[in-house]
């Protein structure tokens, strides 16, 4: 693979970049998120993912907004609520994080769950889709989708594009789940690569469970890194976009340090494991 650096970027299938690590604010205290993403930007973060339900789109874009980075240079994602799985609804949720942030664009709005039955999902995607259109947004995706929910989009997106032209039954450009060596998701991953769609990876860091795991203990005095540095080369090297979280400066400083050793090809299947062991919720496997 390429060597990465801190200013890593991916190209999506829509065209734009995507900034290889990002910063996530999941559980971040609204009067907490101002400030660890400005510190996470000033650290050399330029991606911070965010939703409506964390309830802190505000004050993280304010954060990276105060840092003094150019906005071209910054990546900021939000995503339609679960219960907002719907047309109506998740074009309000678009304006609503415009009106929020104060940004003119946001670079990635995703669907948070697969949720909402057939018709909400294809509904909140066609919104997402015009959103695009109308410049609102840049790219789009979804997060939490199993292999069954991707087919279905990509079924209803072949046939807008049938009946509409390339390009205008949207761009599928993102999955964001959970991924680490103790949930790899294998079908996820070999359909999203096929296709080019760029998997995020949200926690993982396991929500550090597993740091006591003989595996990473092993590799993190290997390396004489962290096993939470250990498990974010872990993930670049997979391909993914990693999402740690943090509050703490120290450690927002630590989970960007890891661009000055690589795992190799042995150490990498050390931390293959046959397990399957969310330590999240699992919307993937939903069936409505």
């Amino acid at each position: 693979m390429a060597k990465l650096d801190v200013w890593s970027k991916y190209r999506m299938n829509s065209g734009h970049e995507i900034p290889v690590l990002g910063f996530g604010v999941y559980q971040t205290p609204a009067n907490v998120a101002e400030d660890v993403t400005q510190y996470a930007i000033k650290t050399g973060y330029r991606h911070v993912d965010s939703a409506t339900v964390y309830r802190n789109e505000s004050s993280s874009a304010a954060g990276i907004l105060r840092a003094g980075v150019p906005r071209s240079e910054l990546f900021f994602t939000s995503k339609v609520p679960p219960r907002s799985v719907n047309y109506k609804d998740a074009k309000a949720c678009v304006d609503e994080s415009l009106r929020k942030t104060g940004l003119d664009y946001i670079d990635l709005y995703l669907i948070h769950a697969p949720y909402g039955g057939k018709s909400g999902r294809l509904g909140a995607w066609k919104a997402l889709t015009e959103a695009v259109e109308e410049g609102k947004v840049k790219s789009i995706g979804v997060s939490n989708y199993g292999v069954h929910h991707l087919d279905e989009l990509e079924e209803h997106i072949k046939n807008i594009e049938e009946k509409e032209g390339t390009g205008k039954g949207g761009v599928l450009s993102i999955n964001q789940v959970e991924l680490h060596p103790w949930l790899a998701r294998g079908d996820i991953v070999q359909w999203c690569e096929k296709r080019g769609v760029l998997l995020e990876a949200y926690s993982p860091l396991v929500r550090a469970q597993r740091m006591n795991d003989s595996r990473l203990v092993s590799l993190s005095k290997k390396y004489n890194k962290t096993p939470a540095q250990i498990l974010v080369r872990w993930s670049l090297q997979m391909g993914f976009v990693p999402l740690p979280k943090s509050i703490t400066h120290s450690r927002i400083e630590e989970n960007a340090n890891v661009y000055d050793f690589e795992l190799n090809a042995e150490d990498m299947k050390q931390l293959e494991t046959s397990e399957y062991s969310p330590c999240a919720w699992d919307p993937t496997t939903s069936r409505d």
